[in-house]
C-alpha cells in the first residue's frame, strides 16, 4: 500500500474552489456596480421599493455615496443618512437559488455604531427576495430597540410557514425562527464581519446559521416550507 502523504491543504490550494463557487461579489471600489455577477452586475436604483418597476440603472441622489479608500480594503458604500430610496441588484442567477434545495453564504462587512448612528425604526442592513421579509426571503436587521439586538431572519413560502397570515407580534412561529444577538460587537470606526451559511433551503431539511467576526451566534433549524424566487 502506498504511504500517507498527510498532505496538509493551503490557502493557495483553496483559491481555484473559491472562485469557482462565487456567484456574486460588489466590492464598491470605485463604483457601485458588482465587481463579478454570474447575472446582471449593475445596480438599480428607484424613488422607493414600491416603484421598483420603474427603476433605472446607477443611483444618482446624495444620500449614499462611495467612501473612498474607507473600506475593509478600498473603497465602501456609505450610507449617510436613513435611506428610503430602493437600492438593489437584480437576483436572477446571481443567488444561486435552486427550487430542489439552495445552499450558499453570504457574506458582508459593516462600520457603525448601530445605538449612535441609525435614525429611529428597523433598519435592514441586506434583504434578499422578491416579495417581503416574511415570504421567501434572507435577511439580516437592527431592530429599534435601545440598545439595539441584530437578527437573522429566514422566511420561504408565506402561505406554508404563516398560512392564516398572523401577525408578527401575536405569531410565536415568526420569533422562533429568529436568530437575535443581544450584544452585537459593532462599533463605530471598526468593521465587523457578517455570514449568513444557508443549507438546503426549499427542502425539509432548510436551516440557516449566523456568523459575526467568525463567531458562530446562533442557527436557525426547521425551515421546512418550499422557497421559491
Amino acid at each position: 500500500a502506498p504511504e500517507p502523504t498527510h498532505e496538509v491543504e493551503t490557502a493557495d490550494s483553496l483559491v481555484d474552489p473559491l472562485r469557482d463557487a462565487l456567484i456574486f461579489h460588489a466590492a464598491f471600489d470605485g463604483g457601485m456596480d458588482a465587481t463579478f455577477a454570474r447575472g446582471d452586475a449593475r445596480i438599480f436604483s428607484a424613488a422607493d421599493y414600491d416603484q421598483q418597476a420603474q427603476a433605472v440603472p446607477g443611483y444618482s441622489g446624495e444620500d449614499i455615496e462611495l467612501a473612498i479608500g474607507q473600506g475593509v480594503s478600498g473603497d465602501a458604500l456609505r450610507f449617510k443618512k436613513k435611506n428610503v430610496a430602493a437600492l438593489f441588484f437584480h437576483g436572477d442567477e446571481n443567488t444561486g437559488f435552486s427550487p430542489s434545495g439552495s445552499s450558499g453564504t453570504v457574506s458582508f462587512w459593516l462600520s457603525l455604531d448601530p445605538n449612535v448612528e441609525l435614525e429611529p425604526g428597523y433598519c435592514d442592513p441586506i434583504q434578499i427576495t422578491d416579495s417581503a421579509y416574511n415570504d421567501n426571503a434572507i435577511w439580516v436587521d437592527f431592530t429599534r430597540d435601545d440598545p439595539r439586538t441584530f437578527r437573522l431572519g429566514v422566511f420561504g413560502e408565506l402561505d406554508e410557514w404563516n398560512p392564516e397570515k398572523v401577525a408578527n407580534d401575536e405569531n410565536p412561529d415568526f420569533d422562533d425562527r429568529l436568530v437575535v444577538v443581544d450584544q452585537p460587537p459593532f462599533a463605530s470606526g471598526e468593521w465587523t464581519h457578517i455570514a449568513i451559511a444557508h443549507e438546503a433551503l426549499g427542502t425539509p431539511n432548510g436551516r440557516a446559521t449566523l456568523y459575526l467576526n467568525g463567531v458562530r451566534q446562533g442557527t436557525s433549524e426547521g425551515i421546512a416550507e418550499p422557497f421559491q424566487w
